[in-house]
């Protein structure tokens, strides 16, 4: 999706893939990933996920990219938090409470922008993106990351003739295809759930990078 698509839900308020809840996949299985405490935690596409705040409540440091200054301001806002923002050339950042988030543009990003994260939390950017935009977003977050950093990525799987994404169907031979050359690659858990009105199958795949 270009960017004034996502600018445009944010200045209108129509933000229905916003969970108002900390996703439950990351509650039950982000323990798995066994990281000590004050880790560096990658957010992509992070828009005001309330997983930030449960990551932070751990004592990680979060690092979320986001296009829209409106999901920083309200992030911050709604926890009654004055942010420090600085304006660079690539982003702006709004950082508090060992939450940073950068807003631009997530190809912009350099490994040096995550501050030596060790694992990433995807619920929400893969299914995102359109699929000639998701090859392109795993070979970069690749380029981001160490060897041996732990990604926990969520995807949808369902019929695209009842629905037009976003979300995107992104069935499990698709996320072979992005991501399994790039390191051990596994299902951790499945169950059913509903894309805007549309049955699906939410998978919850665990990479580790080699």
């Amino acid at each position: 999706m270009e960017a004034d698509f996502w600018h445009s839900r944010w200045q209108e308020g129509r933000i229905g893939f916003h969970q108002n809840d900390v996703n439950g996949f990351l509650q039950n299985h982000w323990a798995t990933l066994k990281l000590p405490e004050k880790s560096t935690v990658f957010v992509p596409l992070c828009g005001k996920s309330l997983d930030m705040l449960w990551l932070a409540s751990l004592g990680h440091r979060v690092v979320g990219v986001e296009l829209s200054e409106i999901a920083a301001q309200q992030f911050f806002a709604e926890q009654s938090v004055q942010p420090d923002v600085v304006k660079g050339d690539r982003f702006t950042s709004y950082s508090a409470n060992n939450v940073t988030i950068l807003c631009g543009d997530f190809f912009d990003l350099v490994a040096t922008d995550l501050d030596g994260a060790v694992a990433v939390f995807d619920r929400a950017a893969l299914i995102a993106l359109p699929k000639d935009m998701r090859k392109r977003y795993a070979e970069h977050l690749r380029q981001l990351l160490s060897s041996g950093c732990q990604l926990l990525l969520v995807a949808m799987e369902y019929d695209e003739s009842a629905l037009s994404g976003p979300p995107f169907n992104v069935p499990w031979a698709e996320v072979s295809t992005l991501f399994d050359h790039q390191g051990e690659l596994s299902i951790v858990t499945e169950q059913k759930a509903d894309a805007r009105g549309t049955p699906c199958l939410e998978r919850l795949y665990r990479l580790i990078y080699g």
